[in-house]
């Protein structure tokens, strides 16, 4: 497969045209023009950078790339290094940001429904460009209970604000650094809305809104879109896929 094929399909895939973004969605980086190996990550931080290079990468496929808004438009530092490295390697970089959040089949938001066993689990649509998504647990659980089977599939410690006793059913989330969409979640009448970060503000919104709040994790919820879109590369074209994931507690 070329580099442009590559790009191409997963613009169309993953209807990149319909999202607007902190970053550009696709390629990022240039290298050489033919991929038959693809890496794949949550952040193109210089560790998984130097691991595509150990492992032969034609081309970083991640959720967080470069060149956001708001950062430094020079190329100097931190951004060089990683450039340089991809540069000299002749390895791709393509990133993915809104649209692989929201994609219906494996974005970061249907991917932590699946893995969280939440029923039900769909978009809200014209909300928050379809980033917030709502479903049920099957049984009622206590906040407690819920909140150590996050832990449990995600490995990684939960914050809860709320009731520890309070039964949950009704749930909303978006991944990432979502927490201000915790109005958004109120408004739906869910029991708990999940996502990756939490702000000072957002314990103030929590118990005034009368909703539970779980702060799972930044890199913790977004772990598995980029993984399934690997997977899903591998399985329609010739392609190697190897998911990496360089840990990070935030």
């Amino acid at each position: 497969m070329t580099r442009t094929e590559l790009g191409r399909y997963l613009s169309k895939f993953l209807q990149v045209s319909q999202f607007k973004d902190y970053a550009p969605n696709g390629l990022q980086v240039e290298g050489r023009a033919e991929i038959k190996k693809i890496v794949t990550g949550v952040s193109a931080s210089q560790a998984l950078i130097a691991k595509a290079i150990e492992l032969n990468a034609d081309a970083l496929l991640v959720h967080h790339g470069f060149f956001w808004k708001g950062e430094a438009e020079v190329i100097t530092g931190m951004k060089q290094r990683r450039i340089k490295a991809l540069l000299t390697h002749d390895i791709n970089l393509f990133g993915y940001h809104l649209p692989l959040d929201a994609h219906p089949m494996l974005g970061n938001n249907a991917e932590l429904g699946r893995k969280l066993d939440i029923s039900d689990a769909e978009a809200v649509e014209g909300v928050a460009q379809g980033l917030i998504w709502q479903g049920r647990l099957d049984t009622p659980m206590t906040a407690q209970d819920f909140s150590t089977h996050l832990a449990k599939v995600l490995n990684r410690e939960p914050l809860h604000i709320g009731d520890d006793s309070a039964e949950i059913q009704r749930i909303a989330w978006c991944t990432g650094g979502a927490q201000d969409y915790i109005d958004h979640a109120a408004d739906l009448g869910v029991d708990a809305f999940i996502s990756g970060e939490v702000s000072e503000r957002t314990y103030h919104s929590a118990i005034e809104l009368g909703i539970h709040y779980f702060a799972a994790g930044h890199h913790a919820t977004e772990r598995y879109g980029i993984q399934a879109l690997g997977e899903h590369l591998a399985r329609e074209f010739d392609i190697e896929h190897i998911f990496v994931d360089i840990n990070n507690p935030v």
